[in-house]
Protein backbone atom coordinates (compact mmCIF):
# COMPACT_ATOMS: atom_id res chain seq x y z
CA UNK A 1 0.00 0.00 0.00
CA UNK A 2 1.26 3.20 -0.76
CA UNK A 3 1.79 6.11 1.94
CA UNK A 4 -0.35 9.06 2.11
CA UNK A 5 0.86 12.47 1.58
CA UNK A 6 1.35 15.05 4.11
CA UNK A 7 -1.95 17.71 3.77
CA UNK A 8 0.36 19.85 5.26
CA UNK A 9 3.68 21.41 6.37
CA UNK A 10 4.86 24.14 8.45
CA UNK A 11 7.69 26.29 8.57
CA UNK A 12 8.44 27.61 11.72
CA UNK A 13 11.50 28.80 13.97
CA UNK A 14 13.43 32.12 14.27
CA UNK A 15 12.98 35.05 12.56
CA UNK A 16 15.32 35.95 9.96
CA UNK A 17 16.49 32.25 9.52
CA UNK A 18 15.06 31.73 5.72
CA UNK A 19 11.66 30.38 5.99
CA UNK A 20 10.26 33.05 3.55
CA UNK A 21 13.22 32.40 1.19
CA UNK A 22 12.57 28.81 1.50
CA UNK A 23 8.64 29.23 1.02
CA UNK A 24 9.18 31.39 -1.77
CA UNK A 25 11.53 29.00 -3.48
CA UNK A 26 9.11 25.68 -2.96
CA UNK A 27 5.96 28.44 -4.70
CA UNK A 28 8.41 28.63 -7.74
CA UNK A 29 8.64 24.80 -7.51
CA UNK A 30 4.79 24.33 -8.06
CA UNK A 31 4.09 23.86 -4.27
CA UNK A 32 1.06 25.44 -2.63
CA UNK A 33 1.80 28.12 -0.20
CA UNK A 34 0.78 30.35 2.47
CA UNK A 35 2.21 33.25 3.49
CA UNK A 36 3.45 34.31 7.26
CA UNK A 37 0.13 36.19 8.08
CA UNK A 38 2.36 37.99 10.68
CA UNK A 39 4.36 39.96 7.98
CA UNK A 40 1.01 40.79 6.17
CA UNK A 41 -0.73 41.97 8.96
CA UNK A 42 2.36 43.88 10.00
CA UNK A 43 2.40 45.61 6.37
CA UNK A 44 -0.99 46.61 6.45
CA UNK A 45 -1.87 49.99 7.97
CA UNK A 46 -1.79 50.30 11.47
CA UNK A 47 -0.40 46.79 11.45
CA UNK A 48 3.38 48.23 13.41
CA UNK A 49 1.35 49.90 15.96
CA UNK A 50 -0.79 47.35 16.74
CA UNK A 51 2.03 44.86 17.58
CA UNK A 52 3.88 47.66 19.59
CA UNK A 53 1.15 48.90 21.53
CA UNK A 54 -1.00 45.97 21.95
CA UNK A 55 0.46 42.68 21.19
CA UNK A 56 -2.23 40.54 22.53
CA UNK A 57 -4.84 42.27 20.24
CA UNK A 58 -1.50 41.26 17.19
CA UNK A 59 -1.68 38.14 18.70
CA UNK A 60 -5.58 37.49 18.20
CA UNK A 61 -5.17 39.18 14.98
CA UNK A 62 -2.73 36.60 13.92
CA UNK A 63 -4.45 33.57 15.58
CA UNK A 64 -7.76 34.53 13.18
CA UNK A 65 -5.35 34.77 10.07
CA UNK A 66 -3.50 31.70 10.47
CA UNK A 67 -7.29 30.33 11.02
CA UNK A 68 -8.65 31.71 7.71
CA UNK A 69 -5.61 30.89 5.83
CA UNK A 70 -6.05 27.12 7.20
CA UNK A 71 -9.78 27.20 6.26
CA UNK A 72 -8.82 28.74 3.14
CA UNK A 73 -6.29 25.65 1.83
CA UNK A 74 -9.24 23.13 3.57
CA UNK A 75 -10.06 21.70 0.44
CA UNK A 76 -6.55 21.57 -1.41
CA UNK A 77 -5.49 18.19 -3.56
CA UNK A 78 -1.28 18.22 -2.30
CA UNK A 79 -0.04 19.51 0.30
CA UNK A 80 -0.19 22.92 1.71
CA UNK A 81 2.99 24.58 3.24
CA UNK A 82 2.36 27.15 5.40
CA UNK A 83 4.78 29.94 6.96
CA UNK A 84 4.05 29.41 10.40
CA UNK A 85 1.21 28.04 12.38
CA UNK A 86 -1.27 28.45 15.18
CA UNK A 87 1.87 27.30 17.91
CA UNK A 88 3.84 30.32 16.62
CA UNK A 89 1.50 32.73 18.35
CA UNK A 90 1.50 31.13 21.91
CA UNK A 91 5.21 31.36 20.97
CA UNK A 92 5.31 35.15 20.37
CA UNK A 93 2.48 35.23 23.59
CA UNK A 94 5.01 33.53 25.65
CA UNK A 95 7.84 35.54 24.95
CA UNK A 96 6.05 38.35 25.24
CA UNK A 97 5.22 37.82 28.75
CA UNK A 98 1.53 37.20 28.05
CA UNK A 99 -1.18 34.83 28.97
CA UNK A 100 -2.83 32.45 26.08
CA UNK A 101 -6.08 33.53 25.64
CA UNK A 102 -8.52 30.29 25.98
CA UNK A 103 -9.69 30.70 21.90
CA UNK A 104 -6.12 30.67 20.78
CA UNK A 105 -4.99 27.97 23.03
CA UNK A 106 -8.30 26.03 21.94
CA UNK A 107 -7.42 26.59 18.23
CA UNK A 108 -4.13 24.80 18.27
CA UNK A 109 -5.77 21.98 20.26
CA UNK A 110 -8.62 21.17 17.52
CA UNK A 111 -7.60 22.50 14.40
CA UNK A 112 -3.66 20.18 13.79
CA UNK A 113 -1.80 20.24 11.07
CA UNK A 114 -1.52 17.03 9.14
CA UNK A 115 2.23 16.41 8.29
CA UNK A 116 5.81 17.73 9.25
CA UNK A 117 6.86 20.90 11.27
CA UNK A 118 10.18 22.02 9.98
CA UNK A 119 12.12 24.38 12.06
CA UNK A 120 14.61 27.02 10.57
CA UNK A 121 16.83 27.78 13.78
CA UNK A 122 18.57 30.58 14.50
CA UNK A 123 21.05 31.40 11.63
CA UNK A 124 23.19 34.79 12.82
CA UNK A 125 25.32 34.56 9.19
CA UNK A 126 22.02 35.29 7.49
CA UNK A 127 19.75 37.76 10.00
CA UNK A 128 18.93 40.88 9.11
CA UNK A 129 16.60 43.35 10.74
CA UNK A 130 13.80 44.75 8.09
CA UNK A 131 10.85 47.30 8.59
CA UNK A 132 8.79 43.87 10.19
CA UNK A 133 11.80 42.07 11.81
CA UNK A 134 12.14 44.52 14.39
CA UNK A 135 13.65 41.95 17.30
CA UNK A 136 17.56 42.26 18.20
CA UNK A 137 19.59 39.18 17.66
CA UNK A 138 18.92 38.06 21.55
CA UNK A 139 15.09 38.80 20.70
CA UNK A 140 15.14 36.54 17.74
CA UNK A 141 16.73 33.57 19.60
CA UNK A 142 14.19 33.90 22.28
CA UNK A 143 11.68 33.64 19.71
CA UNK A 144 12.74 30.92 18.32
CA UNK A 145 13.04 28.78 21.60
CA UNK A 146 9.56 30.25 22.79
CA UNK A 147 7.94 29.06 19.39
CA UNK A 148 9.72 25.89 19.48
CA UNK A 149 8.86 25.32 23.09
CA UNK A 150 5.21 26.01 21.90
CA UNK A 151 4.81 23.67 19.19
CA UNK A 152 6.15 20.96 21.17
CA UNK A 153 3.73 21.71 24.51
CA UNK A 154 0.96 21.16 21.69
CA UNK A 155 2.60 18.01 20.68
CA UNK A 156 3.86 18.26 17.41
CA UNK A 157 7.59 17.04 16.54
CA UNK A 158 9.81 19.21 15.22
CA UNK A 159 12.33 18.94 11.89
CA UNK A 160 15.33 20.63 12.73
CA UNK A 161 16.21 22.34 9.12
CA UNK A 162 20.11 22.42 8.56
CA UNK A 163 22.19 25.95 8.38
CA UNK A 164 22.09 25.24 4.16
CA UNK A 165 21.37 27.30 1.21
CA UNK A 166 17.84 26.45 -0.28
CA UNK A 167 18.28 24.33 -2.63
CA UNK A 168 19.18 22.17 0.43
CA UNK A 169 16.47 22.37 2.19
CA UNK A 170 14.12 22.79 -0.53
CA UNK A 171 15.19 18.68 -1.36
CA UNK A 172 14.52 17.82 2.25
CA UNK A 173 11.16 19.59 2.01
CA UNK A 174 9.92 17.72 -1.06
CA UNK A 175 10.99 14.45 0.24
CA UNK A 176 8.82 14.81 3.45
CA UNK A 177 6.32 15.74 1.40
CA UNK A 178 6.80 13.36 -1.73
CA UNK A 179 7.09 15.78 -4.19
CA UNK A 180 8.73 14.89 -7.33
Amino acid sequence: MASLRPRHAVLTGAPGAGKTTLLDAAAAAGMVTSPEVARELLRAPGGMELRVDDPLGFAEAMAEAHVREFERHAGSDGPVLFDRGFPDVVGFLDVSGLSVPDAVDRVCRTLRYSGPVLRAPAWSEIYVQDAERIQDWEQAVASDEAVTAAWRRYGYDIIELPLTGVEERLAILKCLLKQP
